[in-house]
């Protein structure tokens, strides 16, 4: 690779899990920013136990080696954009704040990753306190949304709240499973509720759907296009992947992140 083609070449620095399965966390995060034209840097946070069906064990990584990765890189390598996946960890959120108000101007994809349904409030603290206010965009399910924030009894107010919180842009996501009804995100800006974004619910259920989506959208805002943009073609390309999912193992089927390659 040439110099000239390295330098245009957009660097999204993803911080998430490893999946030995390749289906979720880092490995979905280099597919779908490789798939994109962007060369990812893979921080590791936790090493997992894990198949096509659910985790089973995990261990996080030390804290001093999270950081020594993450600014090994950032000292080295132009990065345009930080993708923030799994930080399931106080430490771990309190180190990469510690990186973050190094370098303001990279653009922040937050997309907080719960491995359990019953969170510690404390981490959901952490995350709007030391996170949030450095996302470009937070994207998190209306389940989520009930967690990260304090008492909220209405979607309305869940974003209200963390809007308050100092994020700007939101864009809520809608996973429940009932097939009966389409997929419906929304992303809320300073303005408000900006657009609605509506997709036909497909009857299966994929593994790192999530992560494809959060990394779509790093990998647009890496190549400079608007937030808007970057929203709106993140979501057609993961809704593209889902439909030309393959099943790998017995569990949920894995997204096509490289279904234009292969067609």
């Amino acid at each position: 690779m040439t110099t000239q083609s390295l330098n245009t070449t957009p660097v999204v620095m993803s911080i998430s899990s490893h999946d030995p399965s390749g289906c979720t966390g880092i490995s979905a995060d280099i597919e779908t920013l490789s798939s994109l034209g962007c060369h990812c840097t893979p921080i590791i946070s936790r090493l997992s136990v894990q198949d096509t069906n659910s985790l089973k064990d995990s261990q996080f990584t030390n804290t001093s080696l999270l950081i020594g990765q993450m600014r090994s890189v950032l000292e080295d390598i132009p990065v345009h954009a930080i993708k923030i996946g799994e930080l399931n960890d106080i430490a771990h959120i309190e180190a990469v704040h510690t990186v973050l108000v190094d370098y303001p101007s990279i653009d922040v994809v937050l997309d907080p990753f719960w491995s359990h349904p019953n969170s510690d409030p404390e981490l959901a603290e952490a995350i709007c306190e030391l996170l949030l206010p450095y996302a470009a965009v937070t994207i998190i399910s209306k389940e989520d949304a009930f967690q990260l924030t304090n008492g909220a009894d209405t979607l309305g107010a869940c974003v209200q709240e963390l809007r308050e919180r100092d994020t700007d842009n939101i864009l809520l996501t809608n996973t429940e499973p009932n097939i009966n009804i389409n997929g419906c995100n929304q992303l809320f800006t300073p303005r408000g509720l900006l657009q609605q974004y509506h997709w036909p619910r497909l009857p299966d259920t994929y593994i790192g759907a999530g992560c494809t989506l959060s990394a779509a959208l790093a990998a647009y805002l890496a190549h400079g296009f608007s937030l808007g943009e970057s929203v709106k073609q993140a979501q057609q390309f993961t809704q593209q992947a889902i439909e030309k999912s393959r099943r790998i193992g017995m569990g949920q089927l894995l997204p096509d992140r490289m279904h234009w390659a292969n067609e």
